[in-house]
């Protein structure tokens, strides 16, 4: 490897992702806050896709600016229905009401990553993925929430579809990486470019 890699997220799901594709690196959350983000970014028109993207890059700059000398990698991911932005639910009732509001529609995934080095951003990626959930009976909602409230907070839209989350789906029309929230296989492509993956 030619450069250090820091992973600018306290997203345990792409810290799998990266591991599970044998990439070496550091994990170091960045201190944004992304409320007043995006609520910015919301005032002034921007879509789902533009905000993911400066989030990913918020991320990204904040930590190489205090780690120069590293790759630096800021991921974010935004849910669009009809409009409306979702954020990840805080608690098992914020999980229910996601279920709800979401089950027989169709969601857009707004997925972006950004690579900084010294501050400037030098990569990014943005990817969209669009998923229908099936209509959902309240027992299966209060079931799911049951089971799987505390890992569904872990996810914009209170699914893991590499779990049990599949089960709430009749579409999927995108790239699973991009719906697990980071543009793998181009990254995997700019690592390899840069010479820090062998090629």
């Amino acid at each position: 490897m030619s450069d250090e890699l820091i992973l600018a997220s306290g997203s345990g799901t792409r810290r799998r992702l990266l591991e599970a594709a044998g990439i070496a690196f550091r994990q170091v959350p960045p201190a944004v806050d992304e409320s007043e983000v995006k609520e910015s970014l919301q005032a002034e028109g921007a879509d789902a896709m533009d905000a993911a993207e400066a989030l990913a890059e918020v991320k990204a700059r904040q930590i190489a600016l205090r780690e120069p000398q590293a790759l630096v990698i800021g991921a974010d991911q935004m849910l669009d229905c009809e409009g409306e932005w979702f954020d990840k639910p805080i608690d098992a009732a914020a999980v229910a009401r996601h279920l709800e509001r979401l089950q027989g529609r169709r969601h857009r995934l707004s997925t972006a990553a950004v690579v900084c080095l010294g501050g400037q951003r030098i990569w990014h990626q943005r990817a969209e993925a669009w998923l229908t959930m099936r209509p959902l009976s309240p027992d299966f909602i209060a079931g799911y929430v049951a089971a799987y409230g505390e890992r569904a907070k872990e996810s914009v839209g209170a699914y893991q579809l590499e779990a049990e989350g599949v089960q709430l789906f009749t579409a999927v029309e995108g790239d699973h990486f991009t719906i697990q929230g980071l543009p793998l296989l181009p990254l995997l492509s700019f690592l390899r470019d840069r010479g820090v993956l062998q090629r």
